[in-house]
Order: structure tokens, then C-alpha cells, then sequence
């Protein structure tokens, strides 16, 4: 039986390699998402991640240096520390650092690699006893000597266009700085070699820059041989002030980053999870139906050994060895395909507003094991199904018939199963019609009622094909004959038309329902961001913890065309039970800048130890106007009450809560500064021209954006659109396993029916014919899985959609139409394509050669 399956497997080529084709992809889809996923973490690791190898012990400030304020106290770190540090028993080696964050314009004026805003490093370069600094070695040029000139590493120049000797535009916090570049290094440092940027200053600067003329932002000590981290960490620790410094020992420092890398990097662990997930889905029907189709083909071969004399478990087990020889060999193809694919897709899910960091492909034990489990266990799991049901038909009826249709009892029970199933499904989402909000209780039960919804709909297409595809007996019938003909063979084999379809209907439906949500949603945040914008510009920060120039809210005021410019502070406020943000606002030109719903009170007594709350906040808090909320705001503060003089709905532009800006500057990150220009303009000048205005009037500082109330909108639904866009990405992976599947089974469906294609051919048909008829064969399976999928997409987007609906006051269902339509178009011409290569064998058979074929 083993020779058996080795003949099978050689007997026929173009077979085989479909076969193999249809398991290839479908591991290379799973184990491509899977080191696309391990790949990206690692990257992200590196990115956000500072090398610790080195490093035995790091003296801080007992307080950060955070902002402006901070940096005028008078830090421990200083030289005489340093000194005392090189001193202590058991310390090689004593490095005082200067860090902070800078951001670079590149050559073309556009900010470099702000995609990444926490990887764009700034440090001093410290010149040891040789003049060279070992951690950032020089590759041209010379290091900074004076505050006019600066150094970046080869990956940032080589992204900014930047050469020895050009004037780079920058901007650390506030204010535009323009220095010209002296020197290019190297380094080693995961954060910069992953995609961020590396600046670095003379010493005198970056400490002008970062912390105070004189002090260090942090001192590395690295150990002599024979010193552990805690025996040194302890040495230091008896030097410092134990009120202004604290010693951290490198491997607590790497533990306590490792928290909040994984905290970072969670959604990059389990976004291309989905991807496989679904790959898996799909891929199994593919794979499933392919060996189905195949094993069936094969019944009368499969009686003929049991005529002989083969037993039952032989049969069965020669089909088994016959997938597992094929699922290795898929296994491996697969593998390999599945690298390329990973490799690709970092570049194509990047966009210009920020690349996904780079690094070598990670490839860890679970491509390894998906590429077994699926390529083989998949392969062998659909072969078992269908060769355990061929063994149980008698030899002598096998050989009468090589398609034995479904008895009317498992009919029967494939429709109850699937009734049930879908009651289920459909009850609990019903059940989320009254959802107040999106709570992982709701979500959860959207998640499973969704996955039991789609199952039903697998176990009753078989069931539904007959009915829905005889309704488009119409349709075809008017292409004559050939249409006819490719209606009666879509309606031969339900069971077959029904999984050819499976991948095609579950792409369709799971696009079509993020679609109408994601459409309804983005429509809703639009109207809400819409509705709470008075102002036509926005000048904003990239992050909160940088400032805008405050001098440039006058320069702004001042630009011709500006009606209102009204200055925001962004930070923090701690209720206990989160963390908020909060906006300080001027209140006398608030109303100019945004359109407040008030629900209760009025804005008109915010002032010092007065906030006004969004709904949200007020719900959560049990407040109202007039109320008493205990809250901190900033850091470094201490809980007080605050009075609530008004409710509002929730605003984007408002965030969570409002204060008077003088109070807010005092306890923000960098106190005194402000993160938001909110301008209204006379409506005089043209947007382009107001838009070049406002950039040159901030000094085109790189951490500044200048958006229209119409760009501001869109962000607000930006998140949204970018799953939406990943979303497509899976239809698009749906589509290509969709057209694998039909065309492997309408190929398989072209061998048996050779004979019938033959005696088509003898009384009359020409090749056009057969060419149309297996088209039309094709569009008719493809429209049946599509029209499914659109009922099952649009059924679970309505009561979805209700979870949306309890948490945004101006939500509504509204199907995006043309998407759906050309999710229709799309699908069908799948069809079309699919029966591209079967048509043409099909027409290209010889009559004669066809008929006389057994």
C-alpha cells in the first residue's frame, strides 16, 4: 500500500503539483504572519530597548529631569560625584551621559522619523582620555566642539540626505535650533540601528539642552572583574545623597525595561496573530477541499483495490501516506515562501508617516511547528475525512458511480447542526442589540457569537447551495446552452460548490461587516470631531512630554488672516481610578476655538482649583456641576478638590477634562509650556497660503504639525482607517486563497468530466462554448459564497454595531456601499480568473482523445 501511495503521488504530475500548490500556500500564509510577527516584536524590542550589557550600575536624579523648571534645580550629578564614583572600590570604568530627545528636519524640510518619536536619541559625545568617545566611534568628520555644530550617527544621515558640512534644522523642546553637521558616527544602540535617529551635541550644549550647565542626566559605572552589579550597587549607593540620587543596578534596569517593552509591543504580538489565524481558517478549507475533490475523483480506483482484496484500514492508510508524503513536501515550499512573505510585509504595511523598525527575520519554533501542523496535519486530517467515507462504499457500488451523493439522513443532520448553530450564533448577537458600551464581557460574546456564526454558515452552505444557486439558473440560462449546462453543474455537487466557496464567503462577510462598522464609526467620530472643532487650524505637538515655542503663539496671532489664536496646554490629571488628560484652556477664547455641548453648568467660572469634565469622566466619577472631584494634576502634586463648574459631551479637542492654562503650565511636563496653538481665521487668504504662513511662523519646527480642521477630522477615526486597511489585507489574502481553491477544483472537476467535455465537443460544441461554460460555472460558485458572505457580514455589522452605538452618542449604521460593491465586482472576478486555466484545458481536449479516455 506504501508503493501504492508513491505511484499515486507520481501517477499524475499536474495533480500533484496543484495539490502541493494548494498546502503550500496555506502554510505559507500562517508560518509568514507567524516570523512576521516574531520579527516585528523583536524589532520593537530593539527599537524601544537601551543595551544594558555593559553597564553594572546607573546613578539618576532621586527626582527625573523633566522640563524646564526641573532643570534649574541643582542635580547631584555633577563632577564631583563623577569623581567620587571612579573612586569606589570595584568600578572599571565611570561614564557621565547627557541624554534627552531631538528631532530633525530632513534635507527636504520634512521631519525625519518622527514615526517613532521615543527612538530619537540626543546625547552628549564624551571624548575619553584618547579624544574619542568609545560608545559612538567616528566614521567622517570630527566630533562637535561648540554649541553650532552637531553629529549624527550613518543611518540618520543616510535617511536625512544629510552630508559633512550641511546646516540641519532641529528642535529639542520649544524653540527651532540650526547647527551644522561636523561628524558622522556608528553605534550600537538597538533604539537607533531599528529605525529611530541619534544626535549628538559637545557637552556644554547638551547639558544647556537636557539638564544644567555643569550636571549629568545619569552616570554608567561598569564593574571590575570579581565586583557583582549588587556588591557594586551598594558601594555607590553609600557615596550618593540619599535624597537627590538612587544607584539601579543593570539587570533591574533591563527587567524593569522588558515590562515596558512588552507592554509596548503587545499589539504587534497579537495583530499578525489574527493574520494567521485567519490564514489557518482559509487556508484549512483550501487545503480540506482540494483533498476532498481529489479523493473523490478517485472512488473507482479506490473500490477497484477493495475488489482485490484490500481491507478498509488499508485503504485509508495508503490515502494517509499519500498527505503525508505531500504535506512534507508542501511543508517545507511553504516554509520557505512564507520567509519571503515575511520579509516583504514590514515594507508594506509602512507608511510615509513612519516605518516599521528593521532588523533580521526571527524565526522561532512556531513556524516550524504551524509549518508541520498544517502543511501535514491539516493535509492529513482533510485526506482522512473523505478516503474513511470512500473505504466504507461497497466495491461494487463505487465502481457503478464515482460520485456517490450524501445519504438523505446525513443531509438531515448536517441541517440540524447547522440550524442550531445558527440560532446560537445569531442569539447572542442579538443579545448585544441593548449594549450600553464595549466592555471585554460584550466584546468577548461579539467575538464567540461571530466565530459560532460563521461555522453555521460553513456547515449550511452545503445545504443552501441548491436553493440559492438554482435562483441564478436565470441568469445564466441567458447565455444559451452553455449557460444552462454550467448552472446544472454547479447545482451536481452541492457539497462540493459549497466548500470551493467556504474561503471566498468567509473573506466576504468578515470584510463586509468591518466595513459597514468601520464606515458607521469613522462617520461618528467625524461628526463628533467636527461638531466639537471651532478652530480651522490646529498647531500641535508630535507628543506630550515637548512644547511649542511659547513666543510663537504672538507670531501665529500676528499672521495676516488669523482671526483667534488661543494657546492649549495638554497634561495629566489622576482621579484615583485613571489617568486623564486634561486641557488648559483661556476662557475667554475658548468658545472662538471649540464647540462645547454643555450638559450641566457653564464654562464661565473655570479658573484656579475649577475643571470642567466630559461625560465620560463625570459617569465614571459620579460628579456633576457643582460637584467636588479629588484628583491630582500633573506629577509631583498632591490630591486636592477640585470644584466641577461643568459637564460636557464627550470632545477630541476638549479631552477628558478642562482647566485655566495658567494653572495646567504649572504642572505639566514641562511646566510653562503649551502643546496646542488653535487658530480661527478670517477666511481672507487661501488654506495654502495660511498653511505656509502658520509653518513659518512656528520656524517649520520639526515637532510641530500644522493640520486643517479637515485633516483633524480624519485623525480622528486614524486608527480606525489603518484596521480597516489591515482589514483589506485579509480580504485580499481570502481572495488569493479563494482563487487557488476554485481554480484547483474546477481543474480536478476538468479531469473527471473529460469523457462529458469530449461528447460536448463531438456533437457540436466549439471551444468558445467550453470556455464559457466552465466561466460561467466558476461565477456562479464565486456569487453563491459571496452572496452568503455579504448576509453574514451585514447581520453581524447591524448587531455589532450596537456595542459602537452605547458608546458614541452619534453613532448610526451607515453601509458604505461602494465598498460593498466592489467587494461584489471583486469576488466574481475572482470567479472569472479562476476559470481562466481550467477553460483552456477543457477547450483545448481532443473530442475523440476525450471520449475514448476511461
Amino acid at each position: 500500500m506504501l508503493r501504492t501511495a508513491l505511484r499515486n503521488v507520481l501517477a499524475a504530475k499536474a495533480r500533484l503539483v496543484m495539490t502541493v500548490l494548494a498546502v503550500c500556500l496555506g502554510v505559507a500564509f500562517v508560518c509568514g504572519t507567524l516570523v512576521f510577527a516574531d520579527t516585528s516584536v523583536a524589532a520593537h524590542r530593539a527599537a524601544a530597548s537601551k543595551n544594558f550589557a555593559d553597564i553594572a550600575v546607573t546613578v539618576t536624579p532621586r527626582t527625573p529631569l523633566t522640563g524646564a523648571a526641573t532643570r534649574q534645580n541643582s542635580s547631584a550629578l555633577d563632577d564631583a560625584l563623577v569623581h567620587r564614583l571612579a573612586a569606589v572600590p570595584g568600578a572599571a570604568a565611570v561614564r557621565p551621559s547627557v541624554d534627552g530627545s531631538a528631532v530633525l528636519n530632513a534635507a527636504d524640510g520634512t521631519p525625519l522619523r518622527v514615526g517613532t518619536a521615543w527612538a530619537n536619541l540626543a546625547a552628549a559625545y564624551v571624548p575619553g582620555k584618547d579624544g574619542k568617545d568609545g560608545r559612538y566611534p567616528l566614521l567622517r568628520g570630527h566630533a562637535p566642539r561648540n554649541a553650532d555644530e552637531l553629529a549624527v550617527d550613518s543611518g540618520t544621515a543616510a535617511a536625512g540626505g544629510f552630508g559633512i558640512g550641511d546646516t540641519i534644522t532641529l528642535a529639542t523642546d520649544g524653540p527651532v535650533l540650526t547647527k551644522r553637521l561636523v561628524g558622522i558616527v556608528t553605534t550600537q544602540d538597538t533604539r537607533v540601528t531599528a529605525g529611530g535617529t541619534l544626535t549628538l551635541f559637545d557637552q556644554a550644549t547638551a547639558q544647556a539642552l537636557f539638564a544644567a550647565p555643569g550636571r549629568y542626566t545619569s552616570v554608567d559605572l561598569s564593574a571590575a572583574p570579581g565586583t557583582s552589579q549588587a556588591e557594586l550597587s551598594e558601594r555607590v549607593t553609600a557615596v550618593l545623597p540619599p535624597d537627590r540620587a538612587e544607584a539601579v543596578t543593570g539587570a533591574a534596569q533591563a527587567t524593569q525595561q522588558a515590562g515596558y517593552v512588552d507592554t509596548l509591543t503587545r499589539g504587534y504580538q497579537k495583530l499578525p496573530m489574527v493574520f494567521a489565524a485567519v490564514s489557518l481558517f482559509i487556508g484549512s478549507f483550501l487545503i480540506a477541499n482540494t483533498f476532498t475533490v481529489l479523493v473523490a475523483g478517485r472512488t473507482r480506483e479506490i473500490a477497484l483495490l477493495r475488489a482485490i482484496g484490500a481491507s478498509r484500514r488499508q485503504v485509508v492508510r495508503s490515502v494517509l501516506w499519500e498527505a503525508v508524503l505531500l504535506g512534507l513536501v508542501a511543508s517545507a515550499a511553504g516554509l520557505l515562501l512564507g520567509l519571503g512573505i515575511a520579509a516583504v510585509l514590514p515594507d508594506l504595511l509602512s507608511t510615509t508617516q513612519g516605518t516599521l523598525p528593521h532588523g533580521p527575520l526571527v524565526i522561532g519554533p512556531r513556524p516550524l511547528v504551524a509549518a508541520l501542523a498544517v502543511g501535514v496535519g491539516v493535509t492529513v486530517l482533510a485526506a482522512w475525512l473523505p478516503s474513511r467515507n470512500a473505504a466504507k462504499v461497497a466495491p461494487i457500488e463505487a465502481l457503478r458511480s464515482a460520485d456517490q451523493p450524501p445519504t438523505a439522513v446525513r443531509s438531515r443532520v448536517r441541517g440540524a447542526v447547522g440550524l442550531a448553530l445558527l440560532v446560537l450564533g445569531a442569539g447572542l448577537l442579538l443579545s448585544l442589540t441593548g449594549a450600553k458600551d464595549a466592555s471585554v464581557e460584550n466584546l468577548q460574546t461579539a467575538m464567540f457569537g461571530c466565530g459560532v456564526l460563521v461555522v453555521a454558515m460553513i456547515v449550511l452552505a452545503p445545504v443552501l447551495a441548491t436553493p440559492v444557486i438554482r435562483l441564478s439558473g436565470r441568469l445564466t440560462g441567458r447565455f444559451g446552452m452553455t449557460g444552462r449546462l454550467a448552472h446544472r453543474n454547479a447545482l451536481r455537487n452541492p457539497r462540493r460548490s459549497a466548500a470551493t466557496a467556504s474561503a471566498l464567503m468567509i473573506s466576504t462577510a468578515l470584510v463586509a461587516g468591518l466595513a459597514v462598522i468601520g464606515n458607521s464609526t469613522g462617520q461618528a467620530l467625524d461628526r463628533q470631531a467636527a461638531s466639537g472643532l471651532g478652530a480651522d487650524y490646529v498647531l500641535s505637538t508630535r507628543t506630550t512630554t515637548t512644547g511649542i515655542d511659547p513666543a510663537a503663539v504672538q507670531r501665529v496671532a500676528d499672521v495676516p488672516g488669523v482671526r483667534t489664536a488661543s494657546a492649549v496646554t495638554d497634561s495629566v490629571l489622576f482621579t484615583g481610578g485613571g489617568v486623564r488628560t486634561i486641557s488648559g484652556v483661556t476662557p475667554d477664547t475658548v468658545d472662538a476655538v471649540m464647540r462645547l455641548d454643555l450638559v450641566d453648568g457653564s464654562l464661565k467660572d473655570l479658573g484656579p482649583g475649577r475643571i470642567a469634565v466630559s461625560r465620560t469622566v463625570a459617569r465614571e466619577q459620579g460628579v456633576s456641576a457643582s460637584g467636588r472631584l479629588n484628583a491630582r494634576m500633573g506629577s509631583g502634586q498632591d490630591f486636592q478638590q477640585y470644584t466641577v463648574v461643568a459637564v460636557y459631551q464627550d470632545n477630541p479637542t476638549a479631552h477628558d477634562a478642562l482647566g485655566d492654562r495658567t494653572e495646567v503650565q504649572r504642572t505639566g511636563f514641562d511646566p510653562g509650556s503649551i502643546q496646542r496653538i488653535l487658530v480661527r481665521t478670517d477666511g481672507g487668504a487661501t488654506a495654502k497660503t495660511i498653511e505656509d504662513r502658520l509653518r513659518t511662523a512656528v520656524g517649520n519646527s520639526p515637532l510641530v504639525q500644522v493640520q486643517t480642521r479637515e485633516e483633524l477630522v480624519h485623525q480622528a477615526a486614524g486608527a480606525l482607517g489603518e484596521l480597516l486597511e489591515l482589514m483589506y489585507g485579509l480580504l485580499a489574502l481570502g481572495t488569493v486563497i479563494s482563487l487557488l481553491g476554485i481554480t484547483n477544483t474546477l481543474a480536478m472537476s476538468v479531469a473527471e468530466r473529460t469523457r462529458e467535455i469530449g461528447v460536448l465537443r463531438a456533437i457540436g460544441m466549439d471551444r468558445a462554448g467550453i470556455r464559457r461554460m466552465i466561466r460561467l460555472e466558476s461565477v456562479t460558485v464565486a456569487a453563491f459564497g459571496t452572496l452568503l458572505g455579504l448576509a453574514g457580514g451585514l447581520f453581524g455589522a447591524w448587531t455589532v454595531g450596537a456595542l459602537a452605538n452605547g458608546a458614541m452618542t452619534r453613532y448610526a449604521l451607515a453601509p458604505p456601499w461602494g465598498t460593498l460593491l466592489l467587494l461584489c465586482i471583486g469576488s466574481l472576478a475572482t470567479g472569472v480568473i479562476a476559470a481562466a486555466v481550467p477553460a483552456r484545458r477543457a477547450a483545448a481536449l481532443s473530442p475523440l482523445a476525450a471520449v475514448a479516455r476511461t
